[in-house]
């Protein structure tokens, strides 16, 4: 199995301060995926960064 063909389901999402949304990386696991987030957040990053599912936005 080739990279293109893995399964990564669960995405980290960074929110901007005018409210854009930009995908900053998928992971096979929400554990990888939330390791990631709070790793932006204890670096002092003031955007918004969550972990979504893919094909389960936010609203």
């Amino acid at each position: 199995m080739t990279d293109s063909g893995a399964v990564l389901p669960w995405l980290v999402i960074r929110q901007d301060d005018n409210g854009n949304r930009y995908r900053v990386g998928r992971y096979a696991t929400r554990a990888e995926a939330q390791k990631i987030a709070d790793s932006f957040d204890d670096r002092g990053h003031k955007q918004l960064y969550w972990v979504e599912r893919l094909g389960q936005s936010v609203q």
